[in-house]
């Protein structure tokens, strides 16, 4: 019977299988969107919690950023800013701020370094079904402010999110030209909960180029809370698999258990570093670390420049 059905298909043009495909993907995403709005329902109601994870779920983002940000976004007022800026979003399929766009309306502005997945992006149907502004930029802390301003972007906006596998700390210290109530921020889960270091800035870093492993990049998550503190937000917690943290701007954040990098921190368990031939390696664990010891990063509370074995000398804690 399967067997049948496969030559079928096969028979089809390609007009008819895109067509299919198109209307499974669509009765797919529906009934995404009603299970989540039965989780938002009971988000809804809940008040404080202990962690993050106990809202999270997913239907566009990785790791159940979704959830998240609907439980935040319910517990501030946001009325008239709801607007967000996403970095480092490839085609967009897959992304912290595409369910807030559909289920939320709100209005965004997103970037990517590659003018195909940008392309890609306006060719879809969300492009004129909602208000959204796709880029191709090349971010670097040079460029950043003047690129949000260009795209009508300034003051107050709801929600900020970096995910750009390399400068993240520096980008976010340069960002000026707006105020973001929430910001997502990825962190290296390798670098550990101790030492507050981020890899040196290089305006044309690239995560795959700088080392084989793909381990080299980012900041720390003890990096990351100590320049949220000197721009005034709280770190209210990380996604359970231990890759975004989550802060919200200090004026709006008494509702929130306010967390240290240390009680906050979550050991990650992804495993996806690679071998020098560019395969999945899946090393794991402290052994992660070591493939990069020897590589330099930056203190970002002293200003000096230490290598990755000092962190280890440092006991991280996590096991990372």
């Amino acid at each position: 019977m399967i067997s049948d059905i496969s030559k079928l298909l096969s028979k089809l043009s390609s007009k008819y299988r895109t067509f299919i495909n198109r209307e499974l993907r669509g009765d797919l995403e529906a009934n995404l969107f009603l299970t989540a709005g039965l989780h938002i329902g009971r988000i809804k109601q809940l008040g404080s919690i202990n962690s993050l994870s106990e809202v999270e779920f997913k239907v566009f983002s990785q790791w159940g950023e979704d959830g998240i940000i609907q439980y935040l976004i319910n517990q501030i007022s946001i009325e008239k800013k709801k607007t967000f800026i996403e970095f480092g979003v490839e085609d967009y399929r897959e992304a912290n701020t595409r369910f807030l766009l559909m289920n939320n309306n709100w209005k965004g502005l997103i970037f990517d370094g590659s003018e195909k997945n940008i392309e890609r992006v306006k060719k879809n149907n969300i492009y004129w079904k909602y208000e959204l502004t796709a880029e191709s930029h090349f971010i670097t802390r040079e460029n950043i402010n003047n690129i949000i301003e260009m795209s009508g972007f300034k003051g107050d906006i709801g929600l900020l999110s970096i995910d750009i596998d390399g400068n993240d700390y520096w980008v976010w210290d340069a960002i000026d030209v707006v105020q973001p109530i929430i910001i997502i921020c990825e962190y290296n889960n390798v670098f550990g909960n101790v030492k507050a270091v981020t890899i040196p800035y290089d305006p044309c870093f690239v995560r795959t180029k700088a080392h084989y492993s793909n381990l080299y990049y980012g900041a720390s998550l003890p990096a990351l809370c100590y320049l949220a503190e000197k721009k005034g937000y709280d770190f209210v917690g990380s996604n359970s698999a231990g890759s975004n943290a989550f802060f919200v701007r200090k004026d709006l954040s008494n509702k929130f258990k306010v967390l240290t990098a240390k009680s906050g921190y979550i050991e990650g368990h992804i495993r996806e570093s690679r071998n020098k031939d560019g395969s999945l390696s899946h090393i794991g664990g402290r052994n992660r670390i070591e493939l990069i010891r020897h590589l330099p990063v930056v203190d970002v509370i002293t200003g000096k420049d230490i290598f990755i074995r000092d962190i280890i000398l440092n006991s991280i804690a996590g096991g990372a």
